[in-house]
């Protein structure tokens, strides 16, 4: 046999399905993670200098968002963990483990790690849609307040009076109490927020966490099939000796 041939057979047997998922869901897990962090620190900044002044009236939000923090480490450290092993599995329920290390008969045991991986993967991408769900608040949040300042900018608004009585208040989206102060910003003062870096950043880092997190709920959703097609050929063609290239 040529390296032509060889090469051949060994990329027959990547399984191209994980591969493409996995980095898919490193990417998208990265992106939501790195840029959902900084832009909660951020959110955090524009809080406290301009919506809430009292410390004590934000105090259970910086911890939240603290713990927030602490879990976006957590779920990066997992992910990366949890794709390389659906990788492995990918391969290992391939051909090429046949043709590399001689004759390969499926177990009972390898069978229910494999069902192990449908229903976890399943559960991960039910929870993940919940996930971009919840990570587009705060961007429908942030474009609230850039679409205002946008009408403050705007040529049609009449003089410094009709400024002054355009406002944001942001203890309607409950995440500072009602009675935090001055929690409503108008006019110049909101647009000037606008124009800070820390409202721009995190604005921008919301919107590609939020990408990151439909690109995971992507990945997932590969996962889901190959693992589902990898567990259904191990389970029913099992005592034909036959394994999966998907």
């Amino acid at each position: 046999m040529g390296c032509f041939e060889c090469c051949i057979k060994c990329l027959g047997g990547v399984p191209y399905a994980s591969l493409v998922a996995t980095i898919l869901c490193f990417s998208g897990v990265a992106l939501f993670c790195g840029c959902g962090h900084v832009a909660l620190a951020g959110t955090v900044a524009i809080l406290e200098q301009h919506f809430s002044t009292n410390t004590s009236d934000h105090a259970l939000l910086s911890e939240v968002i603290q713990l927030m923090q602490y879990v976006i480490y957590g779920i990066a450290s997992f992910f990366f963990l949890y794709g390389i092993i659906l990788l492995a599995e990918g391969f290992y329920t391939t051909s090429a483990v046949k043709e590399l290390h001689g004759e390969f008969k499926t177990t009972a045991c390898g069978r229910c790690i494999s069902g192990m991986f449908v229903f976890l993967t399943y559960v991960l991408g039910v929870a993940w849609l919940g996930v971009f769900g919840f990570s587009a608040v705060p961007v429908f949040m942030f474009y609230n307040i850039w679409s205002t300042c946008e009408v403050i900018k705007s040529p049609q608004t009449n003089g410094t009076a009709g400024v002054e009585q355009i406002c944001v208040d942001v203890r309607q989206y409950g995440i500072i109490p009602w009675n935090a102060f001055p929690g409503k910003i108008c006019g110049s003062a909101l647009e000037n927020i606008c124009n800070t870096n820390e409202f721009y950043m995190s604005y921008h880092l919301f919107i590609v966490a939020c990408a990151g997190a439909g690109a995971t709920v992507i990945a997932l959703l590969i996962y889901m099939m190959a693992t589902t097609y990898n567990y259904a050929v191990l389970k029913f063609k099992s005592r034909e000796d036959c394994c999966t290239k998907f």
